[in-house]
């Protein structure tokens, strides 16, 4: 995903959010497009998972980061922080979950919204 001013709003801000995780080495990052499917809460979800509540911790930070720098905007709501296991930073159109690998086995949020358009990102080596 290109990072450039021929994308909508969220589909840009998706690729930030994305661009963020790839930087603390999140796993099997997925980008689902809800904007087809009737009755979504957002545009996109931008889902990932991560190994320890340290590296939770660095992902949630490293996107928080990486969207304020490029588009001085602020999460809308966060939850999980203190839990560990699922991280969510709601920017209303796009939502980044922040996922332990076990519980993203056990929520399976790509299958409950199984109408949504599923991209899925190249992990950095």
């Amino acid at each position: 995903m290109d990072v450039n001013n021929t994308l909508a709003p969220s589909e840009k801000l998706s690729s930030i959010v994305v661009k963020g995780m790839q930087e603390k080495k999140a796993s099997d990052i997925v980008v689902m497009d809800l904007r087809k499917v009737k009755n979504a809460i957002a545009d996109f979800f931008v889902v990932c998972s991560g190994n320890s509540d340290t590296q939770l911790d660095a992902i949630a930070d490293a996107v928080d980061e990486e969207v304020h720098k490029i588009l001085d905007q602020n999460p809308w709501h966060q939850e999980g922080k203190a839990n560990k296991e699922w991280m969510l930073l709601d920017y209303v159109d796009v939502v980044a979950h922040i996922f332990k690998k076990d519980k993203r086995d056990f929520y399976a949020i790509e299958n409950l919204w199984g109408d949504a358009e599923i991209t899925e990102i190249q992990d950095i080596s």
